[in-house]
């Protein structure tokens, strides 16, 4: 066994294996709350600069999709194209990790099964946290976003199940989403999670399905992980229990965790 490695040290990537960088996966909320309709408080989106510049999560009330790029935080909702959020705003649930400038790799003709099976085989480690982003042109992408509930928290499944999905032909954008740890899920989504933002900022939202054209690849890993809790009534007195593995699957994609 080598030395210990000191904390916020780099892997040299090998064999095509994703770097490890310094800096953590930081998360608000966890999966299973959203499942079980607790969605009643959010972080602002000013707190999201000192996380990070890349990652993911939802708008307030589940009403549409979040995707955080280069530090900038767009929201994809059912009623407008995209938009650039304000300060202001809060996110029920939302990933962020400061990705920075990683090395990427050329890539064409992928499917999401093969896009999947592509990042997989460059992982540090299916024990770690890994960031991912895609920039080029997408043949086909089926996005969705949901309708923005007000009063009483619905199940995501339920609200999902509303879902307002979106086909786009021939257009260029960035994917941005990460591939956690099976044993993360329902705190996370276990395996393959992305958002897309097209770059006329038109068409936004969580990936369904998608046919890569060409586009370049960057995948990078973290040994840190760091989880904050809303602290509102409504999560503090709802005792959350994970039994959601087939509707986080079917809702959100990623990996069902094996029995």
């Amino acid at each position: 066994m080598g030395p210990p490695i000191p904390d916020g040290a780099v892997l040299p990537s090998s064999d095509g294996r994703a770097p490890v960088l310094p800096g953590a996966v930081r998360q608000f909320a966890v999966l299973d709350a959203l499942m079980g309709g607790v969605y009643s408080s959010g972080i602002p989106v000013s707190e999201l600069d000192s996380w990070g510049d890349t990652g993911i999560g939802c708008c307030e009330g589940l009403g549409g999709e979040v995707i955080l790029i280069d530090g900038e935080a767009f929201e994809c909702t059912v009623d407008a194209e995209p938009r650039r959020m304000r300060h202001d705003e809060t996110l029920p649930f939302v990933e962020v990790c400061p990705m920075g400038d990683v090395p990427g790799e050329p890539m064409a003709g992928l499917g999401l099964d093969g896009l999947t099976a592509a990042v997989e085989q460059r992982l540090a480690s299916r024990n770690l946290f890994h960031a991912v982003r895609i920039d080029g042109v997408l043949t086909r992408v089926r996005t969705r976003v949901t309708a923005k509930q007000h009063g009483p928290g619905r199940p995501l499944a339920e609200v999902a199940a509303e879902q307002i999905e979106t086909e786009t032909r021939s257009c260029s954008g960035t994917l941005i989403g990460f591939w956690m740890p099976r044993i993360y899920q329902g705190i996370s989504v276990a395996g393959l999670h992305l958002h897309f933002l097209s770059d006329d900022r038109r068409v936004g939202g969580h990936v369904l399905d998608l046919d890569i054209g060409a586009a370049v690849l960057r995948v990078c890993g973290y040994s840190q992980f760091s989880l904050r809790l809303p602290l509102d009534e409504h999560f503090l007195s709802t005792e959350l229990t994970h039994g959601e593995d087939h509707r986080i699957v079917a809702v959100e994609g990623g990996a069902e965790r094996s029995s």
